[in-house]
C-alpha cells in the first residue's frame, strides 16, 4: 500500500536543511499512473520497507522549499541542492515520485528491479554523505 507523504525532520541535511532522506531512494516517472503502478508494486515486493506516493503539489510544497537555505550563508559542498532543484524542474513538467525506504544495497537492487522495467526520469539512493545515482 502506498503512503502518504509527510517531510519527517529526520529527512533533511542538518547543514543547510536541504531534503536529504538517507536511507531512502527517490524515483520520479513522467505520470501519476506509472508511478502510483511502480509504487503499488514495490509495496508488494518489499513489504518491510516505506513506499510513498508524491504528487508535483507535495514536493513543491515539502521537498522544494528545502533548498531556500542550503547554500546560506556558503554554497553547499554537495549536491542535495541542485538534486533538489532537478525533482522541482521535472514537478513542474507533471513528473510523480516515490520514496522508498532502501537500507540496504540489496533493498535497492529489488527495488531497482521494478523500477527498470517502467519509464523513470531519476533515480536517486541518499546513503550517509553520498546520493547514488541508480
Amino acid at each position: 500500500m502506498l503512503t502518504s507523504f509527510s517531510l519527517d525532520p529526520s529527512m533533511v541535511a542538518t547543514i543547510g536543511g536541504a531534503f536529504y532522506p538517507t536511507g531512502y531512494s527517490m524515483v520520479m516517472f513522467p505520470d501519476e499512473a506509472t508511478a502510483a503502478s511502480v509504487g503499488t508494486e514495490l509495496s508488494t515486493r518489499l513489504q518491510d520497507s516505506e513506499v510513498f506516493l508524491l504528487t508535483p503539489a507535495t514536493i513543491f510544497s515539502q521537498i522544494t522549499p528545502t533548498v531556500s537555505d542550503a547554500d546560506d550563508p556558503l554554497p553547499s559542498a554537495g549536491t542535495e541542492g541542485a538534486t533538489v532543484r532537478a525533482y522541482t524542474k521535472l514537478a513542474k513538467d507533471g513528473h510523480h515520485a516515490l520514496l522508498v525506504k532502501t537500507p540496504d544495497e540489496e533493498t535497492a537492487e529489488r527495488m531497482m528491479e521494478v523500477v527498470r522495467r517502467a519509464p523513470y526520469s531519476i533515480a536517486q539512493r541518499y546513503r550517509m554523505l553520498v546520493i547514488e545515482d541508480l
